[in-house]
């Protein structure tokens, strides 16, 4: 299994396909990662759609979405489920960043975040604009994830750099 990246560390590119509930549509799209360049972007790895801590946190970054747009970043929520598991949860929790799918945990291996059984640790990663890993929280096991207040506070050290 590979490391986690680095403070510091260029992020290489990747794209997976993903969606984004627009009103009462789920639109579908391929996201790049070398299409945010220029703009900061955080990227929620999470084990599953509709578990309870899963739940909680891209509910708690749903709602904390125009802080963290206000700073700039884009944020999108990451895992191995496919896009009608995403459509569905996205509907049922009212989430409004796109949700992009892993299913081969392609982009979880390059993070060096897959784990057996739950298939990928829950982790939270800040690219600046420039494509450097500015930030990271990578859990072991646990249900623990960083509030989005903590999330803007680093991306408002973007822009004070």
């Amino acid at each position: 299994m590979a490391s986690t990246p680095k403070i510091g560390d260029v992020i290489a590119d990747f794209r997976l396909p993903g969606g984004r509930l627009d009103g009462e549509t789920f639109r579908r799209a391929d996201y790049a990662l070398s299409a945010q360049r220029g703009r900061p972007l955080v990227l929620a790895f999470y084990p599953g759609d509709d578990t309870p801590v899963c739940t909680a946190q891209l509910c708690s970054y749903s709602d904390g979405l125009a802080e963290l747009e206000s700073a700039g970043a884009a944020v999108w929520g990451i895992s191995p489920q496919g896009l009608d598991s995403h459509e569905e949860f996205a509907r049922d929790r009212g989430l409004r960043m796109p949700l992009l799918s892993d299913e081969g945990r392609t982009v979880a291996k390059s993070f060096g975040i897959t784990a057996p059984l739950i298939g990928l640790r829950r982790s939270v990663f800040i690219i600046n604009g420039t494509g450097r890993l500015h930030w990271k929280h990578v859990t072991a096991l646990g249900a623990t994830y960083p509030p989005p207040t903590v999330l803007a506070a680093q991306l408002s050290a973007l822009t004070t750099a």
